[in-house]
């Protein structure tokens, strides 16, 4: 893998990350106008917005999920796949490094308070993992089927039947993670993505935001779940709505 092969995740997961817990940093500490303007739609509207500028800018596979998925699929070679995803996971890493240093003062007045994670019931609370009103079976399952939609949107605009859409993808995607926020975030705090969660809850873990790594949550819905997702998520996509004959023509053009 060439080097700017490998700094394209590493810069698309640190533009994610910035603007992503940027905004949630935004509404945790309140630095504008109070409480009551900021909200969980902001934190939807940012997200989104998060990904379009991230595809806009870069470009880069900048979710270790969809890269996995990608892999065993065959429409990538798998000896890209370790590169790109410590570059997601770097790329992670050093956006929540940059938010810290756009709130720090904030952060530290505050108490250190968890603006780096998604959780279980609630992005408010002192951990912000799991301590919510839903188990982590819940927060699973929502999990499961929100990454099934991003997936599904990701491949549907790769696919041949909507190559008028190809262009707008990046936007498209960012939508779909509008929705997935706004209709099914709640229960987990829609993670979708292991770099976005487990890269930036290394760094609130160093800068001193407690409870970031209690019990078993941290792993499983937000790390591992999103990953089973879009392996799945992928393979019914194949099995039941592409319009190509399934991976083949992928396979083809890698070995091409």
């Amino acid at each position: 893998m060439k080097i700017k092969e490998f700094l394209g995740p590493v810069l698309a997961t640190f533009v994610l990350i910035l603007l992503g817990d940027g905004v949630v940093a935004a509404v945790v500490l309140a630095a504008r106008g109070g409480p009551g303007w900021y909200d969980w739609n902001t934190i939807a509207f940012g997200w989104a917005f998060a990904v379009i500028f991230s595809g806009v800018l870069v470009g880069a596979d900048n979710n270790p999920a969809i890269t996995i998925a990608n892999a065993v699929r065959g429409a990538m070679p798998w000896k890209k796949l370790v590169p790109t995803v410590l570059g997601s996971f770097i790329g992670g890493f050093l956006g929540a490094a940059a938010v810290y240093l756009v709130y720090q003062e904030g952060l530290v007045s505050a108490g250190m308070p968890n603006i780096w994670t998604s959780g279980a019931g609630s992005l408010y609370n002192a951990a912000g993992n799991g301590s919510g009103s839903y188990s982590i079976v819940n927060a699973s399952v929502a999990e499961f089927f929100g990454t099934m939609i991003l997936m599904w949107a990701v491949l549907a605009v790769g696919d041949k039947k909507n190559s008028n859409f190809a262009k707008a993808g990046t936007f498209v995607v960012g939508g779909v993670i509008l929705a997935i926020g706004l209709s099914l975030g709640g229960p987990s705090g829609y993670s979708l993505n292991p770099a976005r969660d487990l890269a930036p809850r290394i760094f609130g873990a160093i800068a001193g935001t407690k409870g970031l790594f209690d019990g078993w949550y941290w792993l499983i819905p937000p790390v591992l779940v999103p990953i089973v997702s879009c392996i799945v998520s992928t393979a019914l996509y194949d099995a039941l709505l592409n319009s190509e004959k399934g991976v083949e023509a992928d396979k083809k053009s890698i070995a091409a």
